[in-house]
């Protein structure tokens, strides 16, 4: 099994989703956070200066069978990428087992 966190923009999170629920992973957990990035100048936007040090996102966490992996993947880049600086990052990680407390299932089988 396998724990993919993404930070993506908030912009695109809804695109993220749904992407996610086509490929059938139907459940994750998510947060609003803010982060600090590489990009030191700022945006002007109707001639007023707006600073991009610090960054609004969408965090997410998901717990995969390892199967899902690479497709999760993929659906998360397809749908957060918009080719500028600030994309996000994905980290993927190893899960040694996985409970559902309500029926004392383990691993694969409870993660559906």
């Amino acid at each position: 099994m396998k724990k993919i966190e993404a930070i993506i923009r908030k912009s695109r999170f809804n695109d993220v989703k749904d992407n996610l629920h086509d490929i059938e992973v139907n459940f994750f957990t998510y947060w609003d956070v803010t982060g600090v990035g590489n990009e030191k100048k700022g945006k002007v936007y109707r001639g007023i200066s707006y600073s991009t040090s610090d960054i609004q996102r969408r965090y997410i966490s998901i717990i995969v069978s390892d199967e899902f992996e690479e497709k999760t993947i993929k659906a998360i880049i397809e749908a957060a990428k918009t080719g500028e600086v600030g994309d996000g990052k994905i980290f993927v990680s190893d899960i040694q087992n996985t409970y559902r407390i309500r029926t004392e299932e383990k691993g694969d089988q409870a993660l559906n």
